[in-house]
């Protein structure tokens, strides 16, 4: 039987304060007999592209290459996650951050399953009733998934679904 692949969408990789976190994150998923997805990982390649984009002089030059790019590491993510049969989205920090945002609106949309990670205990949701942005719990709860705190939990959650 093949391993689950399982996108994980994060902002982890932008600062690194995070970056750190997101080893333990693909670690659990290892453990848990999953095959992680790093679109952080995936990217390494267009990583030195966006570098070189970022440093020329003209900007107009600058700007249609950093374009090029961006869209190729989107479009790559994108790929990515069709692939994957499910989602694990970060979601620490004062709010769901955007691209994480996105990606859970289009796994929903390809009918993916979507499980969120919150190890944040600060308040993030419209109300009590909700612990994220309103429409992005809906869309983690509406493809059958649920929100953890912590990554023990995670482990709790996929070894009593045996999570498809």
């Amino acid at each position: 039987m093949r391993a689950m692949k399982v996108f994980i969408a994060s902002p982890l990789g932008f600062a690194e304060s995070t970056r750190l976190f997101l080893p333990r994150v693909r670690g659990k998923l290892l453990e848990l007999g999953c095959e992680p997805v790093d679109p952080w990982a995936s990217s390494a390649d267009l990583e030195e592209e966006l570098r070189k984009a970022a440093s020329l002089a003209d900007w107009q030059i600058r700007a249609r290459e950093l374009h090029r790019v961006s869209m190729r590491i989107a479009g790559r993510n994108a790929s990515l996650l069709r692939s994957c049969g499910r989602v694990l989205a970060v979601l620490d920090g004062p709010d769901v951050d955007s691209g994480t945002a996105s990606e859970i609106g289009y796994a929903f949309g390809l009918g993916k399953g979507i499980d969120g990670y919150r190890g944040d205990f600060r308040r993030a949701g419209e109300n009590d009733g909700v612990t994220i942005n309103l429409q992005v719990q809906y869309w983690i709860e509406q493809s059958g998934g649920r929100i953890v705190h912590s990554l023990d939990e995670l482990e709790s959650l996929y070894r009593s679904d045996k999570r498809e």
